[in-house]
């Protein structure tokens, strides 16, 4: 942004009451994503601009939970099918699909379903 400016590293470095040196340690530390937010937010509004800070989902909520939800319900039913299929019960393809969709909508309600 500074360079956006056109703002000089000493002006930054004069605005903060820093060194030229310390500015560009500051530059390098945002570059290398380990900046502190406090630090980002003082050079921030130096250069008269708001620091914006967002954690967003990469889909929609519902979503990250479904797949939550889909990967316990996978891992119960599995050893369940074992069982069945030992015993010679497995199920028909039509009942396999409502214990599934019943299996991820009991893991969505359950306190395990972000449990490792």
């Amino acid at each position: 942004m500074r360079e956006s400016l056109g703002m000089p590293r000493d002006e930054v470095a004069r605005r903060l009451g820093v060194t030229k040196q310390s500015v560009a340690d500051i530059e390098r530390a945002e570059a290398n994503g380990t900046i502190g937010l406090d630090t980002l937010r003082r050079v921030a509004e130096t250069l008269d601009c708001v620091v914006l800070y967002a954690i967003v989902p990469a889909t929609t909520l519902e979503e990250i939970v479904d797949r939550r939800a889909r990967e316990v319900a996978a891992h119960d039913l599995a050893l369940a099918h074992h069982t069945m299929l030992l015993e010679n019960q497995a199920a028909s393809t039509d009942d396999r699909d409502r214990v599934i969709a019943e299996a991820v909508e009991r893991a969505k309600r359950s306190p395990r379903l972000w449990r490792a």
